[in-house]
């Protein structure tokens, strides 16, 4: 009678904890709301409540090495074959090229049937705006790979380098795998280094609405309803081409190469969608985006690599939203850009955002500085979109993660590193997400078993 008992006892267990974050979520909708009522109503107070958001953010930031190092080592030194690592960073980086040529010539072919931009005037105040965002110099290829190096073993945790901690986490993957027996003491003590990690957010997750109310009501503070009336078509143009490109391009690769349906997919991944949506920064995200792969069913190895390098090359978002601010901008000012321009000046943005995908504000950043490099005339006109740019960055962010996650599980299906049924279950809703610890509870209780396994593919 007691195991009987004690059996509904520890099934209504978890009902509780996801009622409990599913108020938090409604929390931050509320603050949402609440954030672009206040506004409206009081733009100078908004405004200075901006640091509420950039808290909340910085909160997150905190978090993103640990998380990666924790998760790559894991992946990579629970793997007895270093070529499985390589095949699944090969694919990867592959198909990440190929996705973002596909965004480029998306938003080229967009960018060019729209021609927005064209009879708007460049005030002084906005050339001075668009100059402030051109860094001094332009980083080129070998001051992009050095910067991949870290000055010592730890700075790559502490200084917050998405790369600069992925090359460490795989070198202390690759040395776990030459270790063999001898280094799964270690591998136990970082599993549970991940466990307490991965609760030390779920408390962060927390603090989402304060810093979601500060965020909203600062850009709405300061930008109003005015700011946008001239740049619409941009904006509408730009939010057009990340859905269809979405829908239309993405998913049909998820379905082709998985048979997984988009729509399924976004839907388990409708709260870090809204996370997203409130902070403008899908870096916020990351660390979700790493526990609820695995928990989807792809194996630790897939998800340790794709998604954190996915966060710095995948960056399909990023690369519409530079063809047509690039082409916005062009063409406000008189000067249009020939194809071959086009083509030449997006590629090296692309090659120069590398890791703008996660931050706010990046983006606009990497379009002034790579404008200053290929037509230094052009700076000025970053002025014209600066208003718009916080608009425009929740947009390039929901579309990265989006690729992220449905390159994971394409990635996933590829190297047969994904469970079908524990995905079938997900999808059906029989094994919800465990919002409390970000672990599964499975992955839990087997923290002492074989770490050569994938313990949520392997369910």
């Amino acid at each position: 009678m007691a195991s009987k008992d004690a059996a509904p006892e520890a099934a209504g267990a978890p009902p509780k904890k996801r009622d409990r974050t599913h108020f938090l979520y409604i929390f931050v909708i509320v603050a949402v709301l609440a954030g672009i009522a206040v506004g409206f109503a009081f733009p100078d107070f908004a405004t200075a409540l901006k640091p509420l958001g950039t808290g909340f953010v910085n909160l997150i930031k905190m978090m993103i090495s640990p998380v990666i190092f924790c998760t790559i080592v894991l992946g990579v030194g629970g793997v007895r074959q270093a070529a499985k690592v390589g095949k699944v960073g090969g694919l990867a980086l592959g198909y990440f090229l190929v996705m973002s040529f596909v965004a480029l010539v998306v938003g080229l072919l967009v960018g060019n049937v729209l021609h927005p931009g064209e009879g708007l005037q460049l005030t002084d105040e906005l050339r001075a705006s668009g100059s402030d965002q051109a860094p001094g110099e332009a980083e080129g290829l070998s001051g992009f790979l050095i910067g991949i190096i870290p000055n010592t073993l730890v700075s790559a945790l502490t200084e917050g380098e998405v790369l600069q901690t992925l090359l460490v986490a795989l070198l202390a993957g690759f040395a776990l795998q030459a270790l063999g027996d001898k280094g799964t003491p270690i591998l136990r003590g970082i599993e549970h280094i991940q466990r307490l990690v991965f609760k030390i957010l779920a408390m962060v997750m927390w603090v989402a609405p304060i810093g979601a109310f500060g965020a909203i009501a600062a850009v709405v503070g300061a930008t109003g309803v005015d700011a946008l009336k001239g740049l619409g078509v941009i904006m509408a143009g730009f939010y057009i081409t990340c859905l269809l490109f979405i829908f239309l391009v993405l998913g049909p690769l998820l379905w082709a190469f998985a048979r997984v349906s988009v729509f399924k997919l976004l839907g388990y991944l409708g709260r870090e969608f809204l996370l997203i949506l409130s902070t403008s920064s899908s870096e916020a995200a990351l660390p979700r985006l790493i526990a609820k792969m695995e928990h989807l069913g792809v194996s630790k190895p897939v998800v340790g690599i794709t998604v954190p390098t996915g966060y710095s090359f995948n960056l399909d978002g990023t690369a519409i939203y530079l063809t047509m601010a690039s082409l916005f901008i062009a063409s406000a000012m008189g000067e249009p850009l020939a194809l071959g321009e086009q083509i030449s000046l997006l590629v090296f943005m692309i090659i120069a955002s590398k890791g703008a995908a996660g931050v706010s504000g990046a983006g606009l950043a990497t379009l002034a500085g790579g404008l200053q490099s290929h037509r230094p005339e052009l700076v000025d006109g970053v002025g014209l979109i600066v208003g718009i740019d916080r608009f425009m960055s929740e947009a390039r962010a929901l579309t990265n993660f989006a690729g992220n996650a449905i390159a994971t599980v394409i990635i996933g299906s590829w190297t047969k590193e994904i469970d079908r049924e524990q995905m079938q279950r997900v999808f059906a809703k029989e094994d919800p997400f465990n919002e409390q610890s970000f672990l599964d509870e499975e992955e839990s209780s087997a923290a002492g078993g074989d770490s050569g396994k994938e313990p949520v593919a392997a369910k």
